[in-house]
């Protein structure tokens, strides 16, 4: 069995559209995502209509969360206060952009995903299968992922939220984050999402797809989110270069 997971969308329709074609050309025999429909793009309502309109089974993200609770807070995590001011600017965007329906499938929203596939546990999750709002980036101490390895009662654990994909084995447990389709961070702006087959020695591959990333920059720079947004797209998540000061 064929399964594809993606995860962290992000309100890139474009993004979303272009990895669902990719999809269905790969014959793959279910799609599950990890969560984090909404948020920073300009499309969360018509993201989470098309995963409605799929059937897609979806955990629980923290922006989802956050817009489908009206909360004051994400559960993000930001690095400046500059960085903050965006979050805090593209949460409030969002919450006034999705409607009540969505925001009621948003509540709705599992906070884990259990399967059985080929004798082998499947655990789905958005950040770690302690919080949604845990960042599992691939040099953690090892010592940390065998934790939670040990309490996931899970062969596979797939998770996103950092945006950046890996497969790493721990022990008995193996660790695969699927990157974002909406809003990579590992330098690459292309859509990302995984494949995994329990039954194939390959098991996971990552899939990287191009999509009309000017569509979506331009609609953000078009609308009341932060442009700053539309430039972490297209540096696929690379913080900018610093400015030279004069003289230098």
């Amino acid at each position: 069995m064929r399964i594809g997971i993606i995860s962290d969308i992000h309100g890139n329709l474009p993004a979303l559209e272009a990895v669902l074609e990719d999809l269905r050309a790969r014959n793959v025999d279910a799609v599950y995502c990890l969560g984090d429909l909404v948020g920073y793009a300009p499309f969360p309502d018509e993201v989470t209509d098309r995963i409605r309109r799929e059937g897609i089974r979806t955990v629980l993200g923290n922006y989802d969360d956050g817009v489908g609770f009206d909360r004051a807070d994400c559960g993000c995590a930001y690095r400046d206060p500059v960085e903050r001011a965006i979050g805090e600017q593209s949460l409030e965007w969002t919450k006034a952009h999705v409607s009540a329906e969505n925001k009621a499938f948003l509540r709705s929203l599992e906070d884990e995903i259990r399967l059985d596939v080929n004798a082998t546990r499947l655990l789905l999750v958005h950040g770690s299968p302690r919080s949604r709002n845990e960042y599992l980036f691939e040099d953690r101490p090892p010592f940390s992922f065998e934790r939670i390895g040990r309490d996931a009662r899970a062969d596979i654990v797939l998770f996103g939220h950092t945006h950046r994909p890996y497969s790493k084995q721990v022990g008995q447990v193996l660790f695969v984050n699927a990157g974002s389709v909406g809003k990579p961070k590992d330098g690459d702006w292309r859509a990302c999402y995984a494949i995994l087959d329990p039954a194939s020695p390959g098991l996971v591959r990552f899939v990287r797809v191009a999509y009309d990333l000017t569509t979506v920059t331009a609609a953000i720079r078009q609308s009341d989110l932060p442009d700053d947004l539309a430039g972490a797209l297209e540096r696929g998540g690379v913080p900018p270069a610093p400015t030279a000061r004069a003289g230098q």
